[in-house]
């Protein structure tokens, strides 16, 4: 078998990467930001303490049960008009958000500014599938692309703060007007379309499937991360697992589903998948713990505790342009794996961490913990991506970040129920002479303490912040031993599972140990000749001459005749 080398990306494409970066970074950046104008929403529109959970939390929800929807939506109708829908819907909906006069307009504009950003995340990451088709340049560009979400995510409380101190509460939902008016401006002369000629109709009971299984489970585990065990999140959880079973079962028996099953056959799509889906895991439930230590336990404003999280966000930023040089000489699966013990160090250092004590072992641990889990978000999606036929890569990216939606739900659920036990069970006796109400307080949560302390006379405030601290930090240690614990296990997975994978090499393009047929294999091989075929604008088509010798047994009678695509 003869091919010729795909073609490489130009300055256009670059470009455009930068493009498609601006929205991903924003997208996270909108689920961080809100919570620093919560105080200021709350005093002018005066939500009740329902409303105000449905304000912070339906753009998650959204998000989560439309991205595999809308990223099959892209696959159909075109990834490019998608994203450009996609993006003049949140720039609408953002300047709604920020005008809305009462708790019901704001938690709409929320909920339609979760469905644009649905319509923007695997918009972005599909049509990078198809502008880099040489394997170097896609690792490095998903790269990029995976550090915009890094950067979001530091830099929106940072953002708004700034915002805030200078401007009403609504100005933090106007950063994205400008960010959508540069995409929707410069976008349709740097980036290609490309749909799917053959992909089918959409189907709408699929759609509502999947919708009636995300938004119960998130809801569900949100509501266990928050206030631990009840019958509501529970019961919310097996609904919702039911729902993703019926759908399971519904993509099995339709020619064009909304997600092809045997994706998960390949172990570099599932395994490179639950890599990223811990790394996920792990970050978000251990984050949420640092963020509390630098601010509750060692007493950082918001904003110097935003600034001492941009060394872990600078780490993440080298590893992520580091793993695609590495893996030019390492093969991606000791890669990920390596990294994953780096980060296990880093969170092992947690467990160095005391109340009152140095906040070194803190940042240096989160920088390591960020580094190490580069390889992992880089590499992993581009794994995932490359083990996809183009045609469905809008579907496969959906997928992608739809585990990772979960993996951080999940995260904050277990790793903060582990912290919160263990803060109960080491505050069980709280000093002599608090009242039995402050203790109640207390027992509840670290920042309970803290409220409850400023009512107290100082002679029993002071003990009961210490023991309080003190048992928080207890909490993180072990949250931080689970969560490191988890990450050799992944390692060890990775390694072993995906070791077949050679440097440069993508999932299509070594099939031994995949688990794959001839039928699938071959597809695979035809992987960089499809785009020419599905209407890839800008893409000169790739000359490619097979012959298949068939197995005994084996029938490749839908591969075509041998020639040229």
């Amino acid at each position: 078998m003869t091919t010729t080398a795909p073609p490489r990306a130009g300055l256009r494409e670059w470009i455009g990467l930068a493009v498609l970066a601006l929205p991903a970074m924003l997208v996270i950046m909108d689920l961080t930001i809100l919570h620093l104008a919560v105080p200021h929403l709350s005093a002018d529109l005066q939500p009740s303490s329902t409303q105000l959970l449905w304000i912070t939390d339906i753009y998650g929800f959204v998000i989560a049960g439309f991205l595999i929807t809308m990223g099959s939506l892209g696959d159909r109708i075109g990834r490019r008009r998608l994203l450009f829908i996609g993006a003049a819907a949140f720039g609408a909906a953002s300047v709604l958000a920020a005008y809305s006069t009462t708790p019901e307009m704001l938690i709409v504009t929320r909920a339609l500014l979760g469905v644009a950003g649905a319509t923007l995340m695997p918009s972005t990451l599909s049509l990078i599938r198809n502008m880099f088709l040489d394997d170097r340049q896609r690792t490095t560009a998903i790269s990029i692309w995976a550090m915009s979400f890094m950067v979001g995510g530091s830099a929106g409380p940072l953002v708004g703060g700034a915002l805030l101190e200078n401007f009403w509460w609504g100005s933090v939902f106007l950063v994205g007007v400008p960010v959508m008016v540069i995409l929707l401006v410069i976008g349709p002369f740097l980036l290609p379309e490309y749909r799917s000629t053959n992909a089918g109709r959409l189907d709408l009971v699929s759609a509502l499937l999947l919708l009636a299984t995300a938004l119960p489970v998130i809801y569900g585990i949100k509501e266990l991360a928050k206030d631990g065990w009840g019958l509501l999140p529970v019961a919310a959880i097996v609904v919702g697992i039911g729902f993703g079973l019926a759908f399971m079962r519904r993509q099995q028996t339709l020619d064009d589903p909304l997600i092809d099953i045997k994706l998960f056959r390949n172990p570099a799509f599932s395994v490179s998948l639950a890599a990223m889906t811990t790394a996920v895991f792990v970050m978000m439930g251990l984050n949420l713990f640092v963020m509390q230590y630098m601010q509750l336990v060692h007493g950082l404003s918001p904003w110097r505790a935003g600034l001492w999280v941009l060394p872990s966000t600078a780490a993440g930023m080298i590893g992520m342009m580091l793993a695609p040089m590495l893996v030019r000489r390492i093969r991606p699966a000791f890669l990920i794996a390596s990294g994953f013990a780096l980060g296990a160090v880093g969170v092992s250092l947690f467990t160095q961490v005391e109340a009152g004590g140095s906040i070194a072992p803190l940042i240096i641990g989160a920088s390591l913990m960020a580094g190490g889990f580069a390889p992992a978000a880089a590499l992993g999606t581009d794994l995932v991506i490359s083990a996809t036929p183009p045609e469905r890569a809008g579907a496969a990216s959906a997928v992608s970040e739809t585990s990772q939606e979960f993996g951080g739900a999940l995260g904050l659920a277990i790793l903060g129920s582990v912290g919160v036990a263990v803060y109960r069970n080491n505050l069980d006796s709280v000093p002599a002479g608090t009242p039995e109400v402050a203790a109640e307080a207390s027992r509840d949560t670290l920042a309970g303490a803290l409220v409850t302390a400023e009512q107290l006379p100082a002679q029993v405030a002071e003990p009961l912040l210490v023991a309080a601290r003190a048992a928080f930090t207890q909490g993180f240690h072990t949250s931080a031993i689970v969560g490191a614990g988890l990450m050799v296990i992944v390692a060890t997975f990775v390694a072993v599972l995906l070791r077949h994978i050679r440097p440069h090499d993508t999932p299509g393009e070594n099939t031994e140990g995949a688990g794959g047929n001839a039928e699938t294999d071959v597809a695979a091989t035809l992987k960089h000749s499809e785009p020419a075929a599905e209407n890839l604008e800008s893409v000169p088509p790739v000359e490619l001459e097979l012959e298949v010798i068939p197995g005994p047994g084996e029938r490749l009678d839908s591969v075509g005749p041998k020639g040229t695509s």
